[in-house]
């Protein structure tokens, strides 16, 4: 009784104050804003200023919205349904990461750690890369696309499984064709060509091997990159985290660590820049840069045998030879970069960064020392590693921008600690690098 006592002679004190043809207005705007402990006639008019400004948002992170966008198309693509890839992790995409986390037995929070993220992404880019492959593991497993997880898993956690059945590859079915009575022969149908892409400038024409050398080990597969990288990151995971300073025992999982985290960063740098390319898609993409195998190849073969500046100095001739301004190619680079890892291609991957180094752009030296350091489309050469690391840590400490993992400072000193030891790493100077020409590469 008392409140509503209150609250008639609240409304009638507006409405003695302001007159009657503004009442209605006004009564709304005071329940809504003025009655707190008694009317404030003013906050009428406060309210009426405020529905006026303009509402300044804080700008969104794109990084971190492409980030989450591909998050959305993973958990789609392995069947758990986040809606439309938007980039805003909501309330259906929460509960697409607790049905991911439910279904590979990690608890349920609705939100991913690092682990679990670069899991969920590793397995979609290498789901989506392995062609016949992944369609056979997914009949086999019974279970859809989600089955692939559960392999991916096991295999990354040493867990026998049953092997897939061999690729089996169906030739098109024969037509039959009529033609009239000849003893010729029919011709045999041409042979599949394949798609001509435009070169590279200054591609170099392919080698023909007149003989081959003896090879007891036969064709077999080179070791993957992104099968190596699950594997890190679920012995990372089931360590509590990433190796810091002061938890570092293993010098080597610092480094994998690393190599997978740099793998991941130059990942999501080149499909931004891929985005942004008009008219072109993505496997059209990979095609082209497909040919950063062949153009490079005796130059990756280098890294395995010469020094850091013996094969800078090749690469540069090729840089100058090319007729693309640096802009242009450092951004294919950084592209093709991404392309080589994301497929597991090392001549593209490896072939990519020695051009960004020999542009300038030192800090991605460090690739190559992981590369030689791991054995991954090189020979494991630590002396030569050493040198690479060298340049990446020099360039850091010299200023150039951090391009892998730019908010963890802290990481250079660590693989500065795991390449030159614990005692040596915070007080020994970097020997200089070659001097190379460094170009301003436009964003």
């Amino acid at each position: 009784m008392h409140r509503n006592l209150g609250l008639s002679a609240a409304l009638a004190t507006i409405i003695a104050v302001t007159g009657v043809g503004r009442a209605d207005a006004d009564i709304g705007e005071a329940i809504v804003g003025g009655i707190i402990g008694g009317v404030i006639v003013n906050e009428a008019n406060k309210n009426r200023q405020r529905k006026t400004k303009k509402v300044y948002r804080a700008p969104v992170n794109t990084a971190a919205r492409a980030e989450a966008r591909e998050v959305q198309t993973a958990l789609n693509y392995f069947g758990f349904p986040a809606g439309t890839p938007d980039g805003v992790l909501g309330r259906r995409s929460r509960a697409a990461i607790s049905q991911y986390q439910a279904h590979l037995s990690y608890p349920v929070t609705g939100y991913l750690n690092d682990y679990e993220k670069s899991f969920l992404l590793g397995s979609y880019h290498r789901a989506l890369s392995g062609g016949p492959v992944t369609h056979q593991q997914i009949a086999q497993k019974g279970m859809g696309p989600r089955g692939l997880l559960l392999i991916y898993r096991d295999e990354a956690a040493g867990v026998a499984t049953a092997a897939a059945p061999a690729p089996q590859f169906q030739q098109a079915p024969a037509t039959t064709v009529v033609v009239a009575p000849s003893p010729a022969p029919v011709p045999a149908a041409p042979a599949p060509t394949t798609p001509v892409v435009a070169p590279l400038p200054n591609a170099a024409e392919p080698k023909t091997e007149t003989a081959a050398l003896p090879n007891f080990l036969g064709g077999g597969d080179a070791a993957s990159l992104a099968s190596h990288c699950n594997t890190v990151s679920l012995l990372t995971n089931t360590n509590g985290g990433f190796t810091t300073l002061a938890s570092m025992g293993d010098p080597n999982q610092v480094l994998n660590e690393q190599f997978c985290l740099a793998r991941t960063y130059a990942i999501a740098e080149g499909e931004k820049l891929a985005a942004s390319i008009q008219g072109v898609g993505v496997n059209e993409i990979a095609a082209q840069c497909q040919q950063f195998g062949p153009v490079m190849k005796d130059h990756v073969a280098a890294l395995s045998l010469k020094s850091r500046d013996a094969v800078l100095q090749g690469v540069s001739g090729f840089v100058l030879g090319s007729g693309m301004s640096p802009p242009q190619l450092a951004a294919t680079s950084k592209i093709c970069l991404s392309v080589g890892y994301r497929t597991d291609d090392m001549d593209v991957a490896i072939g990519s960064g020695l051009i960004l180094v020999a542009l300038g752009e030192q800090v991605y030296a460090e690739l190559m020392g992981h590369h030689l350091s791991q054995g991954f489309g090189a020979t494991s050469r630590q002396d030569l590693a050493d040198q690479w690391y060298t340049m990446g840590i020099q360039a850091i400490e010299a200023g150039q921008p951090a391009v892998f993992a730019p908010g963890q400072p802290e990481r250079t000193a660590l693989i500065k600690a795991a390449v030159m030891g614990p005692d040596n790493a915070m007080n020994a100077p970097v020997q200089p690098a070659a001097t190379l020409p460094t170009f301003k590469i436009g964003e």
